[in-house]
């Protein structure tokens, strides 16, 4: 097994390899507008995983599928000829759904928005259903009669019930 940092290197180094050659040598008409995302590469560095996207419908990724699976030999040449390993990893192209998981998270947070928004149009006019201020202040306390506020009288007991409790 081989440390974190050198199979990330790897991995990184491998991402930029099939960036590249998707770019500028692979010539298959059925390749769509691929991005790679991301590649991962097992701790014995004999499986690397690239993810990518294709802008475009599901025949379009399909096609794109199907012409990464057909150039998978010349793009694994072309990697172990660049980095130098003694074993060339087995790579193995999935779709991300990266693009698909974005779209819905936007689909999620424009319904939140208009559900807030709902809310804000309905409390516009909307009064609290208590008074303004909820909680006792000092001025509430001078205003009460003696006695309300659990005052303790001369024989040390409380003026509402027993000695040392309330019963609020």
């Amino acid at each position: 097994m081989v440390d974190a940092a050198r199979a990330r290197k790897l991995a990184d180094r491998i991402q930029q390899i099939v960036a590249e050659m998707l770019e500028r040598r692979i010539k298959d008409p059925r390749l769509g507008f691929v991005t790679v995302t991301d590649t991962r590469i097992t701790n014995d560095l004999r499986d690397a995983t690239v993810y990518y996207t294709v802008y475009g419908s599901d025949g379009e990724r399909a096609e794109t599928a199907a012409a990464l699976e057909s150039a998978k030999g010349i793009i694994r040449t072309e990697v172990g000829r660049k980095t130098g390993i003694r074993h060339t990893p087995s790579i193995t192209f999935v779709l991300d759904s990266l693009m698909e998981n974005a779209a819905h998270i936007d689909d999620l947070l424009a319904k939140a928005r208009a559900r807030d928004e709902e809310v804000a149009k309905a409390a516009q006019g909307a009064a609290p259903a208590g008074d303004a201020n909820p909680y006792r202040t000092d001025e509430d306390d001078e205003d009460d009669e003696p006695g309300e506020s659990g005052e303790v009288d001369e024989t040390g007991g409380d003026r509402r019930g027993e000695a040392g409790h309330s019963s609020l």
